[in-house]
């Protein structure tokens, strides 16, 4: 099938992406089923630190625990959960905690385990931290305690977002459901509705001319994701939601109302990420191998997002985008380990080179002041910096997990002065069943 090419002029350098093995299934019919062999006790982790910059175009050692090369997420089988009483008693454990007056600047700080299934969502909010697995439980926790939590009937948590006091979350069937917290402490949560709103599906229904066909004899009203909602991304400032599907299209929602304002069929394979960033734009990864640029503009009353441009075009799956609003960059990550990354210059998008650092998929991005963090199917995290002219130096490599990392929440350390090392604090969530904390500091190179 033919692809989108460039249709207004953000024009990248020639593109010197590598074409490999398609993965692109790789999160199309199924979540990758990955399990882990580790025993009861968790695998104290390590901070591993280069003594040397690595660039863009310079490949990057991983754990040597890493899984074999040759092997796909895909391939693994993910073990039934049986469901416990989902609010009785915390699940969760801290296997290791930095010791008292440790001065470390970059590290783990805690480890969450639980028994209830494989950690696929992450959100962190103020000092809340949001956690989603197939459990179809949405843990809240507080200084790595459990605070509260609330479950859902809509299968596993694949996404999650916070906007203020309403949390929205992205479920395997399709469904998003809007939650809310109801009384002062932020403890109590209860759902107060879902996208799209009862009475907005019924209306669309009603009229046979709101029907798209999904599947050979197979019509459903537009209005309504029909598979999973793999991803979710604010637009605080203009009022948005944006919902990403295996059903291969991305939806606008208008957060005052809940109104589904556009569903845009974006690519030819699942939508794996979905990203608003800078000047108006959304972009968008697909396991098709492509990353797509769309612009807001307004059509009469009417919010419209257009084509711009296609960033990459390849065999091998896009599992995660992200951006860096202040620089204007935008990542995208794929699931041959690599990361491909555009600058902004002079209203253009140009392709400013290739991130190497893992040898299996990269799973999940996430981007906080200058750095980038890569979570991976090989077990690790990748802690990159961006330096002056645009070149990634790694300035570390977190390893712990058992498990592939799946997701990932950056939040700033809250005791962050104006004339101290910058600190971030780092959520991982993998398929080990595990959420971990690290505290990463954004300081120089010491020579």
């Amino acid at each position: 099938m033919v692809k989108e090419k460039m249709r207004v002029p953000l024009l990248p350098e020639d593109n010197s992406s590598h074409r490999r093995t398609k993965l692109g299934v790789l999160f199309h019919s199924s979540e990758p089923n990955i399990i882990h062999t580790a025993g009861d006790e968790q695998q104290e982790a390590s901070t591993s630190s280069s003594s040397h910059h690595h660039h863009s175009n310079v490949s990057f050692p991983v754990s040597p625990s890493a899984l074999s090369p040759n092997t796909s997420p895909a391939n693994y089988f993910m073990s039934p959960f049986h469901q416990t009483s989902p609010f009785s008693k915390s699940p969760w454990n801290l296997p290791f905690m930095n010791a008292p007056g440790d001065t470390q600047l970059t590290g783990l700080v805690g480890s969450l385990v639980r028994e209830e299934g494989h950690v696929y969502s992450l959100a962190s909010s103020g000092d809340l931290l949001y956690t989603g697995s197939d459990s179809k439980n949405i843990r809240v926790w507080r200084n790595l305690t459990e605070f509260s939590g609330f479950k859902s009937s809509s299968g596993l948590v694949k996404s999650i977002v916070v906007s203020r006091d309403r949390i929205f979350t992205g479920h395997q069937d399709g469904k998003i459901r809007v939650w809310k917290y109801s009384d002062s402490k932020r403890k109590a949560h209860k759902r107060v509705g879902s996208l799209p709103t009862t009475v907005d599906f019924i209306k669309s229904s009603l009229n046979p001319g709101n029907y798209v066909e999904v599947r050979r004899h197979r019509n459903v009203p537009w209005i309504k994701h029909f598979d999973a909602v793999a991803c979710l991304s604010l637009d605080e400032e203009h009022g948005l939601l944006y919902s990403g599907s295996w059903d291969k299209t991305f939806k606008v929602w208008r957060l005052s109302d809940s109104k589904c304002l556009e569903s845009v069929k974006a690519h030819d394979d699942a939508i794996n990420s979905v990203v608003a960033g800078f000047d108006g734009l959304v972009f968008t990864g697909s396991a098709d191998g492509s990353v797509k640029v769309w612009r807001r503009e307004l059509v009469g009353k009417d919010t419209k997002h257009m084509l711009v441009y296609t960033l990459l075009d390849q065999e091998t799956a896009v599992t995660s985008v992200a951006v860096n609003m202040v620089e204007a960059v935008v990542y995208a990550g794929t699931s041959d380990g690599l990361v491909n990354f555009w600058e902004r210059r002079k209203h253009a998008l140009v392709h400013g080179g290739v991130i190497r650092g893992h040898r299996q998929a990269v799973l999940c991005l996430a981007g906080a002041g200058s750095l980038l963090f890569s979570g991976s199917a090989d077990k690790s995290i990748c802690v990159w910096r961006r330096e002056v002219g645009g070149f990634h130096s790694c300035l570390s490599v977190l390893t712990g997990h058992s498990g592939p990392v799946k997701c990932l929440a950056v939040q700033e350390h809250p005791e962050n002065d104006d004339g101290g090392v910058r600190e971030w604090m780092v959520y991982s969530g993998s398929l080990d069943k595990s959420v971990k904390l690290w505290r990463v500091a954004e300081k120089p190179w010491m020579k």
